[in-house]
């Protein structure tokens, strides 16, 4: 059971930002409140992905209502994530402070890998427990993720940049519905999605489901209005497509279920939604309550439980790249035992970025798979770019960083790139591959590791180097190193001569 009674998930979409808050019970997740702000950031972006102001202040008004809900919570108990328009848009990172100030929380941008990871998750949890396989699918304002799993385990996932806000856009900007823009919105959907059409077709799932607004509005429209007795289905969607077409703009839609917020975006939605039954060969579809917020409050109660899916990930990434386990973890655990002296506590930022540290140690050796040489710039490209289930980009970024720079040369505008904190954590990281160089079980018995100011201060036991001279001499150089730098690292004692 997690230490917080409540939690809470912030989803940030292209469309909608939405706020969900829970209390923790012995019987699952218990709903407690929810908001829904229509925000349309996707609407935002202009010809060159630059999020426009008044897209912005509309976010940052939702935000400052979303943070006034969320007062009291503890940082850990809450997780925010963005997705496709945070991930594209060219000024997302001058952007992101401001947000965060308003919400009040730290906001991850998560890939579009993760985003269906985590969906896939949410709407396995609102459905009934069964061994079948499902297709998921969940069409946002800027992205559509589809994932094929089973139970809680996703096995295959896919996300492509097209969604109800970007598509209704692009073929519908005047709201004016005509045979040719449909066709030609379609068209374009199947394009996209001709790629997936070998692993995602009929056959490798056994039940498609449908998540999120644009399903769960199409599936009120068809149940609503006799064009369905259950779900989406293909020929309700055929329905559809004609009441479309009849009405030729979307204020003419005269539909039981379509609220005013879904209307702007029907026909992109509508159009991305029967390309998908077209190429993947679906004759009906279901619908789950739950998607990604409900994916990231139970991905927030597994990272409270220790049974953190990032953990898992860094195994399979071990495995895939042939990483030397009992050197990964020698490293990892002198690297932890001295981040434990440098920056004590328990506080949740602290223990996050422990976590990082650690994990980033025991992948640090993965680009030597590809190449020895410069293997620290293989081992940072990967864990930069690679779909890593459980990280946001910012926590990718950050055990990139640490890796790139665990060894060779320093310089002051690399370590610019870091916090305070994470400075210390390089200092460890640093200081624990250059002890384990010998690849053996002879780590240092450390006394005390501290830091004051730009000064770092490492105690080892009396006589501990005095029979290792290459140690000795190495640790030499880390401290030259560092003085080029403007920092000074002390280590004690070192041998005379």
């Amino acid at each position: 059971m997690t230490d917080f009674p409540v939690v809470a998930a912030v989803d940030l979409g292209s469309n909608s930002f939405r706020l969900q808050i829970a209390r923790v019970s012995p019987a699952g997740l218990l709903p407690l409140d929810s908001i829904k702000e229509t925000v349309r950031l996707g609407g935002g972006l202009d010809e060159e992905k630059f999020l426009v102001q008044s897209a912005q202040e509309r976010a940052l008004e939702a935000l400052a209502r979303f943070g006034e809900r969320l007062q009291g919570l503890p940082q850990a108990a809450v997780r925010a994530v963005a997705t496709h328009t945070f991930r594209v848009a060219t000024n997302a990172l001058e952007f992101l402070p401001k947000a965060e100030a308003a919400l009040g929380f730290p906001i991850e941008i998560i890939g579009g890998q993760e985003e269906a990871r985590l969906i896939f998750v949410g709407a396995a949890h609102s459905l009934p427990s069964s061994r079948e396989t499902r297709l998921v699918v969940d069409i946002g304002g800027g992205s559509t993720e589809f994932i094929i799993g089973n139970r809680f385990k996703p096995q295959r996932a896919e996300s492509k940049q097209l969604g109800c806000v970007t598509w209704s856009q692009r073929f519908f900007a005047d709201g004016k519905i005509t045979p040719e823009r449909l066709a030609a919105a379609e068209l374009a959907a199947r394009e996209r999605l001709q790629p997936m059409v070998k692993d995602f077709r009929a056959g490798f799932w056994e039940r498609a489901i449908g998540c999120s607004g644009t399903a769960r509005s199409l599936c009120d429209m068809l149940e609503l209005n006799d064009l369905s007795s259950s779900g989406i289905t293909a020929k309700g969607l055929n329905g559809l497509r004609q009441v479309l077409l009849t009405a030729r703009h979307v204020d003419k839609v005269n539909l039981n279920g379509l609220r005013a917020d879904r209307r702007p975006v029907l026909p992109g939605g509508f159009a991305i939604m029967a390309a998908i039954f077209d190429m993947f060969g679906i004759e009906q579809m279901g619908v789950a309550d739950g998607a990604l917020r409900e994916g990231v409050l139970h991905d927030l109660l597994e990272r409270q439980t220790q049974k953190d899916v990032r953990e898992h990930s860094v195994t399979q990434f071990q495995r895939r790249y042939h990483v030397d386990l009992l050197q990964a973890a020698r490293v990892a655990k002198i690297t932890g035992y001295m981040f434990d002296f440098l920056e004590p506590g328990d506080t949740p930022e602290r223990m996050e970025l422990a976590r990082h540290l650690v994990m980033a140690a025991q992948l640090h050796e993965v680009g030597l798979s590809i190449s020895h040489v410069s293997y620290r710039r293989h081992s940072a490209y990967i864990l930069r770019y690679a779909d890593i289930p459980g990280f946001s980009r910012r926590e990718q970024e950050l055990m990139s960083l640490l890796v790139l720079a665990h060894r060779g040369r320093l310089s002051k505008s690399v370590l610019d790139e870091f916090s305070r904190e994470e400075r210390g954590a390089l200092a460890c990281l640093r200081l624990g591959v250059l002890f384990c160089r010998a690849r053996q079980d002879d780590l240092p018995p450390i006394r005390a590791f501290s830091r004051n100011g730009t000064v770092y201060k490492l105690e080892l036991e009396p006589g501990w180097l005095d029979s290792r001279p290459l140690t000795s001499h190495v640790l030499e150089e880390e401290i030259g190193l560092w003085q080029e730098i403007g920092v000074t690292l002390v280590v004690t004692p070192l041998p005379v001569g």
